[in-house]
């Protein structure tokens, strides 16, 4: 570890987030993140009124998730330079005028570039959790970030049951045009509501912040090793929700589109409770939650195998997966933000970039196995995911017996700066 550079300094101490802006924040979160997933139960509306293939159907989600990469590591550092209050106002203008591009879309090559910008568009997601880690207090910031971040599950596990519910009656546009609607009040009620920052920006170049992800990685124990519990458990994550959809509208089940929607209703369920573990993040057991939680993820994976045997055991095996899922991504966040909080922005967007890469990759494999061999080869793969986060977090553990590890002193202001 290089030794910490001077820390970005504050001119008093952060005002602290109410709970009443922090649900509104949770609430921006899951407007914005639901872009990123209407297009999942549309595609086969969108091919026939495009003339789209089934090839070029999937392109329409990659390039949504491509653009959401590339603004996590393009744009989220920017709140580490810039104000986060306008660039999270500028972001959510941005994304109105993206979806209503795709919802006007004559053709493929509109709507996939509109698609691209859209991903893009949608970090603002990470900006807000960063505004909101920056601006709590250290003694209830794991709280105020489990609100923001549950609107952030709550937003993905929903957007297929709105995307269905709407495009049933009034077709596939229609959920663009609402999303744009919903975007632009967003925007307004955020310029209005939310209260500038206090933090003095750090003199980092561009460059040095959009390749935070690699230094940190290299340099932070506790941001490389949250984070790649974050890929592997999340990897787990993409691969249920992912292929999901496959053995439900298939025999013996046959659910129609807006039926299997309604399961992100059961997965927002566990999604909810799992805001407490922010609270108890902010009482020094982030460890605790940390493995308890991998083990119920881990454990989740024999009800879910369930399938289609059992809807009642998928059920519960999705509460406890989403439960789960949102407790460690909450207290992950709280951990790495620790290593400086005024550099949440860098921190919170790279750690996302493993978050994006093992949802993708986890989806794209589980849809593969599937193909191949059938549900239990997924949640055969989604089970070995889920062990090697938790193998990570407990070699971690057992290495941390150290003392010098323990109490590291590294873990200031200022450590996590390239």
């Amino acid at each position: 570890m290089s030794p910490p550079s001077a820390p970005a300094t504050t001119s008093q101490s952060p005002p602290g987030v109410s709970t009443g802006l922090a649900v509104l924040l949770a609430v921006a979160c899951g407007v914005a993140v639901a872009n990123v997933y209407y297009a999942q139960p549309l595609l086969d509306q969108i091919g026939r009124d495009l003339e789209v293939g089934p090839a070029g159907l999937g392109l329409v989600t990659t390039v949504t998730q491509v653009g959401y990469l590339l603004g996590l590591i393009l744009i989220v550092p920017l709140g580490d330079l810039m104000n986060r209050r306008v660039l999270i106002v500028a972001q959510c203008a941005f994304a109105a005028a993206a979806l209503v591009a795709v919802a006007v879309s004559p053709g493929s090559p509109m709507l996939f570039v509109a698609s691209g910008i859209v991903g893009v568009a949608s970090v603002v997601v990470q900006v807000v959790v960063a505004y909101a880690a920056v601006l709590t207090s250290p003694e209830t910031r794991g709280r105020i970030v489990g609100i923001v971040t549950s609107g952030v599950v709550i937003g993905i596990l929903l957007a297929r049951t709105v995307s269905g519910l709407l495009a049933d009656p009034f077709g596939w546009r229609s959920v663009y045009v609402v999303s744009a609607l919903l975007m632009l009040a967003v925007a307004l009620v955020v310029a209005r509501k939310l209260p500038p920052e206090i933090t003095t920006k750090s003199p980092i170049s561009y460059h040095r912040l959009i390749t935070s992800v690699f230094t940190l990685t290299a340099r932070e124990r506790v941001f490389r090793v949250r984070s790649l519990i974050t890929l592997f458990m999340f990897g787990g994550f993409g691969a249920l929700w992912g292929s999901m959809a496959l053995p439900l509208t298939a025999a013996p089940l046959n659910l129609s589109t807006t039926e299997v929607g309604l399961f992100g209703l059961v997965g927002a369920a566990g999604a909810v409770g799992a805001a407490r573990a922010g609270t108890l993040a902010d009482r020094g057991l982030a460890q605790w939650v940390t493995g308890v939680s991998l083990v119920l993820f881990l454990a989740s994976w024999a009800l879910i195998a369930w399938l289609p045997t059992s809807l009642i055991l998928l059920i519960v095996g999705i509460v406890v997966i989403d439960l789960a899922g949102q407790a460690i991504h909450v207290t992950n966040q709280h951990v790495i933000v620790e290593i400086d909080p005024n550099s949440s922005s860098r921190l919170i967007g790279s750690y996302m970039v493993y978050y994006s890469i093992g949802t993708g990759g986890g989806a794209i494999a589980a849809t593969i196995a599937y193909s191949a061999w059938g549900w239990t080869a997924v949640c055969i793969l989604g089970a070995g995911l889920s062990a090697a986060a938790l193998l990570i977090w407990g070699a971690d553990r057992f290495s941390a017996t150290d003392s010098s590890i323990v109490n590291e002193p590294t873990l200031t202001a200022g450590a996590c700066r390239p």
